[in-house]
């Protein structure tokens, strides 16, 4: 399964679940030693600024994507 598929998935769940698995994920983050934490924060952030900015579209459109999928 692709992360973005799981993401999807997981944004299906209802709000409770979705608190309960975000909270078991970042106790998995415990386990990490710091330089691997260190690393997955990296990756995230070069994913995030590789991602097209928000102000890039009208804020409309960017409302319209978060409220379907909050809906």
């Amino acid at each position: 399964m692709r992360l973005d598929d799981l993401v999807q998935e997981a944004l299906r769940l209802n709000p409770e679940s979705r608190a309960r698995l975000a909270g078991r994920l970042l106790e998995s983050l415990d386990e990490l030693t710091a330089e691997q934490h260190e690393a997955v924060w990296a990756e995230e952030a070069a994913r995030r600024d590789a991602e097209p900015a928000s102000a890039d579209r009208p804020a409309e459109q960017v409302f319209g994507e978060l409220r379907k999928q909050l809906a």
